[in-house]
């Protein structure tokens, strides 16, 4: 339901409005879970249709026209799995990842199973051969920063510090403030040919943002989010773009589609003045 929410508070006309020409290529065929199995692959939920319509998305962007902008819009953030290494089209890229959680379990460390939990660790190799295998690419750990973060099960806190992965949670964002988060974060990855933001709406605070599955509270505010977006715009250097987690049926009046639209224009070139 989340890429019906973003249609319907007006993502394409906004991107429009902003002098951009988009194209709507429309859902990929995702299977009801309902009518599905459950626990399946060393006890993951839903991981073989999850498995398959990752596949179907990294297929779908890495054969776009070069220098083509991407958008995904979810649903839950196990499509990044497809999404960055689709997107990366085989080349090295970079990932700032913005979100209240690292996703970064494995089925060994995982205490729910949820392959959503995950998509980070799989990106670069580790966990599930299936889920790591997706797109043929994986994803150099030094070349992910993490933003916003503020929620980590205790396996993946191992995890996060034995790869080295850079993260900065509500703390630094609190101590540092988001201009140099994001200076940071950008010296990092500089040099890299391509580099995919992943926006997760429980990134921002749930007062704010209610239409998601897994609020923590104590996110980024209404404005640490637009600046975020508007400092990775100025930079010129955001290849591919996903919007996940909006949720509309613990939405109030679709408010959490709305927020992730102005960030979305934000990213692509939206002024004040």
């Amino acid at each position: 339901m989340g890429p019906g929410a973003l249609r319907s508070a007006g993502l394409a006309q906004a991107l429009r409005r902003l002098g951009h020409r988009v194209r709507d290529a429309g859902d990929l065929p995702v299977p009801i879970a309902e009518a599905v199995g459950g626990e399946d692959r060393h006890g993951l939920v839903f991981v073989e249709p999850i498995t398959q319509v990752c596949a179907d998305l990294a297929s779908r962007l890495s054969a776009l026209p070069e220098g083509e902008f991407a958008l995904t819009m979810g649903g839950d953030h196990s499509l990044a799995m497809g999404s960055v290494a689709g997107s990366a089209q085989g080349t090295r890229q970079g990932l700032i990842w913005i979100d209240a959680h690292t996703d970064f379990n494995t089925p060994a460390t995982s205490p729910s199973g949820n392959v959503h939990g995950m998509p980070v660790a799989h990106l670069i190799g580790l966990g599930d051969p299936g889920l790591a295998g997706i797109g043929a690419w994986r994803l150099n750990p030094e070349d992910v920063v993490m933003i916003g973060i503020r929620s980590v099960d205790r396996g993946e806190q191992q995890l996060v510090r034995q790869h080295g992965v850079t993260v900065y949670t509500m703390r630094e964002v609190d101590q540092l403030g988001i201009t140099r988060i994001v200076g940071a974060a950008l010296e990092r990855l500089g040099g890299l040919p391509r580099l995919h933001v992943s926006l997760d709406a429980d990134a921002i605070d749930p007062a704010l943002a209610p239409g998601v599955g897994t609020p923590v509270p104590g996110g980024l505010t209404y404005r640490e989010a637009h600046l975020l977006m508007e400092l990775l715009c100025d930079s010129g250097r955001v290849t591919s773009f996903d919007i996940v987690e909006v949720n509309p049926s613990l939405d109030l009046r679709n408010q959490t589609a709305q927020l992730m639209v102005g960030l979305a224009q934000s990213l692509l070139g939206q002024r004040i003045l």
